[in-house]
């Protein structure tokens, strides 16, 4: 799946399926455009991940998770992360409640299904790292307690370009815990012109109700396809190509840090993800390249000698796909 990528047909005997190209639909209803990005969201959804969209200013991130999640009928929160939030603001509290005498834990925003965490990088890494423990564990400590989070979860969090003024580059660790990270690029002209037709025709971004965004799915069918997806086939052959992708980021020139176990396990299963929505009961090494770039894009550091070459992920990850022997 690139960013561009379209919904893939349902399969015509998987009513399941066919609910979640309904779920793309309702999304068109509010947002044009952004097909790879909405497929990469129900993936993420799919395998239990979370996602990182990246775009500048104004090419509906925001708006496409809003949308989503009221598609799915799930409980949606947003964070604005700004250089003065503190971890307690999206984590919670212990309030002290002057009538018990007694410290009462106040649950912040992450309490959720989908924490909406918008331009994530532009508050300082100690609040950042506040997300790491809900990300990983799907729960949160606090004063000693833990306390487990909403079931689904999943954190979507958008950050504008590194080189915008006033952003944070996101610690390692964090962006290890990320299924995908999808690139929103500015739409083509056509796409504009109807951006703005509805806007001309009265569209309120804010007002979903009115755009006839509607509930298709619930927590209990997700939870059912994400069963089917877990039962999609991966040959031995197959594992062996994903790992063998992952040992050529390691041993790239131009990668100072390549793609860990982690991430060979990240692409798994996001590729059984893509696999059964295109209706296959197991991976191909199609299904495989498809999923590599918005997996590990955000996976790999270059060298700074790379880096100074204009060289970036994508480029680095679409040429080890040249080299490395495709399975038959």
């Amino acid at each position: 799946m690139t960013d561009t990528a379209t919904f893939p047909a349902p399969s015509a005997s998987s009513d399941l399926r066919a609910q979640f190209s309904r779920v793309r639909t309702e999304v068109g209803k509010a947002v044009v455009g952004q097909d790879g990005a909405v497929t990469g969201l129900i993936i993420a959804l799919l395998t239990g991940g979370h996602v990182l969209l990246e775009g500048v200013p104004g090419v509906a991130k925001t708006l496409l998770v809003r949308t989503l999640s009221r598609s799915l009928n799930l409980e949606t929160k947003r964070v604005q992360f700004t250089p003065d939030l503190m971890p307690g603001d999206v984590t919670g509290s212990l309030v002290y409640d002057a009538r018990s005498g007694e410290f009462d834990f106040r649950a912040g925003p992450v309490f959720t299904n989908i924490l909406l965490a918008d331009e994530i990088n532009r508050t300082p890494p100690k609040t950042q790292s506040a997300l790491l423990e809900a990300m990983e564990e799907r729960q949160v400590s606090v004063d000693g307690q833990t306390r487990p989070l909403p079931v689904p979860f999943l954190v979507a969090a958008t950050q504008n370009p590194i080189e915008y003024e006033g952003t944070y580059t996101l610690p390692e660790a964090q962006l290890d815990r990320f299924l995908l990270k999808l690139v929103l690029e500015v739409p083509e002209r056509a796409d504009e012109v109807e951006v703005l037709t509805r806007s001309a025709a009265g569209f309120n971004p804010r007002n979903l109700e009115s755009a006839g965004v509607t509930a298709v799915l619930d927590a209990a069918q997700l939870a059912a396809a994400q069963r089917d997806v877990g039962k999609v086939r991966a040959s031995p052959d197959l594992l062996g190509y994903i790992v063998d992708l992952a040992r050529g980021t390691r041993q790239s020139p131009s990668v100072k840090l390549g793609v860990s176990p982690r991430g060979t396990t990240a692409l798994l299963g996001a590729t059984k993800a893509w696999a059964w929505l295109n209706g296959s009961d197991a991976i191909t090494p199609d299904h495989v390249q498809v999923m590599v770039l918005p997996v590990w894009r955000h996976r790999i550091q270059l060298r700074p000698e790379a880096e100074l070459e204009g060289v970036s992920p994508d480029v680095i990850l679409r040429s080890i796909l040249s080299q490395v022997q495709v399975p038959i």
